[in-house]
């Protein structure tokens, strides 16, 4: 299956569970344990590097303003999130979707709600040069202000000890991106998955098999719970706001319209509001309207609170 498609909701059949309260061992096939570390390839991490690019994300002179960091609209504090339907950014000015948690994003298909970065290297260096978000004027401006300190410089040159000139604004989010590769947040429902059986309650595995049976899985899967697809929002019955046509912006095809990535599922009990607007407030009111455009399901009150019940198992410990 391409990782790109569409996702029609599908029934899955559940296993008899058993008077302890199990779960078939056939439905985890499609989830996994995170990684240790979101490693890449084009962008090996050592202890140099990511420490330089712990101290690039907290920042604020990688802004015009020299105000705002990365860790402004995700704060590590707080899960990754700043808590408001859109972020606050250069001069007062506001963009019109969500920040989404950093916390195991690397480990994703792509960054932003409509994928436009393909890494979160690619996507570290777009807040940055963008105007209304930290506004600086160029990659060579960024250059300029880290150049200027010696402490930068030593750090890039121990960082990137090949480069002939290490100060660089790729090497900035080379670096900011080998940081963000060790955000990863392992859960209770990590524990269960590495075979530990008393790492859920009766109810949280009960939530599971309803998050299941109710087909939230044909999106929510995998490691990361999501982060895998794109899906449209509105399958089964129209979204009503279609002010945000989502993917279109970058590909403009018109299948993309309303399309958007399909958002990973941990610590998703901490990163309200919700959806690419942030326009739901409460994580049970998602999962409602969901279960109704997705996959044409009136979910009632006990069922969207038993789903809830297990989605709490996905909030970790964030890394400092």
């Amino acid at each position: 299956m391409s990782r790109f498609l569409v996702a029609l909701p599908i029934l899955f059949l559940l296993a008899s569970c058993g008077d302890s309260g199990g779960i078939d061992a056939g439905l985890l096939h499609a989830f996994a344990p995170l990684p240790g570390v979101m490693a890449s390839a084009d962008n090996p991490a050592t202890p140099a590097k990511v420490a330089l690019g712990r101290r690039l994300y907290h920042d604020p002179r990688l802004s015009q303003s020299g105000t705002i960091s990365c860790a402004t609209c995700h704060p590590l504090d707080n899960y990754g999130v700043d808590g408001k339907p859109v972020s606050t950014g250069h001069n007062g000015a506001k963009g019109d979707r969500n920040s989404p948690t950093v916390f195991n994003a690397a480990g994703h298909i792509a960054q932003f709600w409509d994928g436009r970065a393909a890494t979160v290297e690619e996507q570290a260096g777009g807040p940055i040069l963008n105007p209304i978000e930290m506004a600086m004027p160029s990659s060579e401006a960024v250059e300029g202000v880290l150049q200027a300190g010696a402490a930068y410089r030593a750090a890039f040159a121990g960082a990137f000890p090949d480069a002939a000139a290490p100060v660089t604004f790729d090497n900035t989010c080379r670096a900011i991106g080998a940081f963000e590769r060790t955000l990863v947040t392992p859960s209770r429902w990590d524990d269960y998955l590495n075979g530990n059986q008393a790492a859920l309650t009766p109810e949280e595995k009960a939530g599971f098999l309803k998050f299941t049976e109710t087909g939230c899985m044909t999106c929510h899967r995998g490691p990361y719970v999501g982060g895998q697809m794109y899906s449209r929002l509105g399958i089964v019955k129209g979204w009503p706001d279609k002010s945000d046509l989502g993917r279109y912006r970058v590909t403009h095809h018109d299948r993309d319209r309303l399309l958007f990535k399909v958002p990973g599922l941990r610590n998703v009990e901490k990163t309200a509001p919700y959806l690419h607007n942030g326009s739901v407030a409460t994580l049970e009111e998602t999962v409602r309207l969901m279960g109704q455009y997705q996959l044409g399901k009136q979910l009632d009150d006990a069922e969207i609170a038993s789903i809830v019940t297990w989605l709490k198992t996905l909030t970790g410990k964030p890394a400092s």
